[in-house]
């Protein structure tokens, strides 16, 4: 039964039944028939012969008992005399007078002359098979091949649904929703309350239009669901299909783009259509930006297949009329590549924004999912929610489903915190490598954590420090973790700089060390570089530049959009932004690098904390670091004692 709860006219007699599908498996049994049948047919054709040995024939027709022969290529068939057979024959056949030997393989040139002295008629014979079975064996390959072509079709007829045929690709492959499959609930859609109530406006506008429609209200055609990966949107329309009793279609875009040029634009003909019979009716596309993408904006011509799809989609949806009530419900995570004849009112009427869940959003959708978890008691789902500030609704299931994993990995009955912790480090820092650095490579990779903390527990404003560890993680072969106190929507300036500094602080201390720096560095001065770069040009955060947003460090998604652009800035503007970009760099480093110095005995400390336990946590970080130097050795010795985390 499908979401749509009215029933269902009775079916008519069908007056003009169509001609059954021939079963592509009985061209296979024919051709099969017709082999065993020839075969059959040459071997009853075949009278019985004894065989003799070619001495064995000459002697006998020396004696004069061979009446005929036929002389073929590759042997002699004849028949005996009454003496020759009862000569040759068996006890139990004394009237066989057929024989048979064969020939050798050297021309007997005596064979004729014997013969002919003797009497014997002579016959010839064509080589090869008769005619019917050369006729029969000849058309025996196309019969089979007319088989697999049966065979094929009949597949493909499976694939496709009723009467389609192979060649039948404008059909819409939207797949029609079931009740007793859409098991999803706005209940099971957690942390987005703003949009659910947008949706369960719709579904009871589908339910209802009488009540909106006697204060002239229309229902919306389109509704865009956007918001970056694992925010919902999905989940958010199985949701739907779950809770409407209407038929609901989902697709996602890339399924209309084929090879063949049309066949999109006669996808989504079909899909309409199908949608219109059964109206009220809900039509889900996943993925809009597939097709969706703005027109022209490529260095080529714009009449390709996708551009036809995305003209027909608008011609369909600017031609809903009022009493159809065919709603287009669409996701995706890119609404600045998309057209914007999609984007007015008319197509999509309503954009649903669904932003990464906040920390009250967190602990609801960690609720949901660990609804089937088994919890410990010292399980604490709204802390868990405040450690994990950043993650989407996706990350927060993959961290409930991580976590009960490690309990099973560890034979537990119930999902303890610490199974949470080591899911959630596995998340953020990656999986544990069993990587064996050098002595020397292990200090310097203490001495760059080390100093990335010290200036995260220092920075007033910069988050707060969590770990630090020298166990490879990921690709990275330390890590210095921080977690944020709150959700943060905007940044200052102040916050921006402190952060720029703990970026920093790992090369400064290699420099303040060694005297030197290393590779390792690498993508810390890149997030550095990249962060300063939109501080001065779009956030106009720099007196010599001034209050100015320019595109800099934007991505172009379209080559043919960022040519076509004109320039925002001059050539010596550039320079000046480049120097005020590098001037600040060299700033904020040399800030960092005096900070380490002035605090060189607690990085050594810290250093040497490290590299003996590989792992602090923050309150170790802060014990050792609110101790004098004099004291450090004390607190070292004390903490000898202690695991090892490695």
């Amino acid at each position: 039964m499908t979401d749509l709860q009215r029933p269902e006219p009775p079916q008519k007699p069908d007056t003009n039944p169509q001609p059954a599908i021939p079963n592509q498996y009985s061209f296979l049994w024919l051709s099969a028939a017709i082999f065993l049948m020839v075969l059959w047919m040459q071997g009853a054709n075949q009278p019985q012969q004894q065989e003799v040995a070619y001495s064995d024939f000459k002697e006998a027709v020396t004696a004069g008992q061979v009446s005929e022969v036929t002389l073929r290529q590759e042997d002699i068939q004849g028949n005996f005399t009454e003496s020759g057979a009862a000569r040759f024959s068996a006890a139990s056949e004394p009237s066989n007078t057929r024989f048979i030997t064969l020939r050798p393989q050297t021309d007997d040139p005596a064979l004729l002359p014997l013969l002919e002295e003797h009497g014997v008629t002579i016959q010839g014979a064509r080589s090869g098979r008769p005619w019917w079975q050369e006729l029969i064996l000849g058309f025996l390959p196309w019969i089979l091949f007319l088989a697999l072509m049966f065979w094929f079709w009949g597949n493909a007829q499976k694939r496709l649904g009723q009467g389609g045929g192979v060649l039948d690709f404008s059909r819409s492959k939207a797949r029609r929703a079931r009740k007793e499959t859409s098991t999803v609930t706005l209940d099971d859609v957690a942390g987005v309350e703003s949009a659910k109530r947008e949706i369960a406006e719709i579904i009871d506008f589908l339910k209802t239009p009488e009540k909106y429609q006697r204060l002239g209200a229309i229902m919306p055609k389109g509704i865009l669901l956007v918001g970056p990966p694992g925010t919902g949107k999905t989940l958010l329309a199985r949701a739907i299909a779950g809770e409407a009793e209407v038929p609901f279609f989902s697709i996602s875009a890339s399924e209309f783009i084929e090879m063949f040029v049309g066949v999109g634009a006669a996808r989504v003909r079909d899909m309409f259509k199908e949608a219109r019979k059964d109206a009220p009716a809900l039509i889900f596309i996943d993925e809009l930006d597939a097709v969706g993408r703005s027109r022209g904006a490529g260095l080529g011509g714009g009449h390709d297949e996708r551009e036809q799809t995305l003209n027909q989609i608008l011609t369909e949806m600017d031609g809903f009329e009022a009493h159809e009530n065919v709603l287009v419900l669409a996701a995706t995570n890119r609404p600045d590549v998309l057209d914007t004849a999609l984007l007015r009112p008319g197509r999509f009427d309503r954009k649903i924004t669904l932003e990464r869940p906040h920390k009250e959003a967190r602990a609801a959708i960690l609720k949901v999912h660990a609804r089937k978890v088994p919890l410990s008691d010292d399980v604490d789902l709204d802390q868990i929610a405040t450690r994990t500030i950043g993650f989407s609704g996706a990350d927060l299931h993959n961290l409930v489903n991580e976590a009960a994993l490690t309990a099973a990995r560890e034979g537990l009955d119930e999902v303890n915190t610490r199974c949470f912790e080591i899911a959630r480090d596995r998340i953020i820092l990656g999986e544990t490598r069993e990587a064996q650095l050098p002595p020397q490579e292990r200090e310097a990779v203490a001495y760059h954590e080390c100093g990335h903390a010290l200036m995260a527990y220092y920075m007033p404003n910069a988050d707060p420090l969590t770990k630090v560890t020298i166990i490879p993680h990921g690709m990275a072969m330390g890590v210095t973790e921080q977690t944020p106190r709150d959700d943060h929507y905007t940044y200052t300036e102040s916050y921006l700089k402190d952060r720029i500094k703990v970026m920093l602080g790992g090369r400064c201390a290699e420099k303040l060390i060694y005297g030197e720096v290393s590779t390792g560095a690498q993508n810390d001065l890149k997030e550095a570089t990249t962060l300063v770069r939109r501080m001065i040009g779009q956030w106009g955060m720099s007196e010599k530049i001034g209050p100015m947003g320019l595109s800099i460090g934007e991505e172009h998604v379209f080559l043919g959009r960022e040519m076509g652009q004109p320039r925002e800035f001059s050539e010596k503007m550039a320079e000046l932004i480049d120097a005020e970009i590098q001037s600040q760099l060299l700033s904020l480093e040399k800030a960092t690098l005096d900070f380490l110095a002035s605090h060189r005995d607690q990085l050594e400390a810290l250093a040497q904390a490290v590299l003996k336990q590989e792992s602090l946590s923050a309150e170790e970080i802060r014990e050792i670091l609110e101790h004098s130097p004099k004291e450090t050795a004390a607190v070292e010795s004390l903490k000898s004692g202690s695991p090892d985390h490695g």
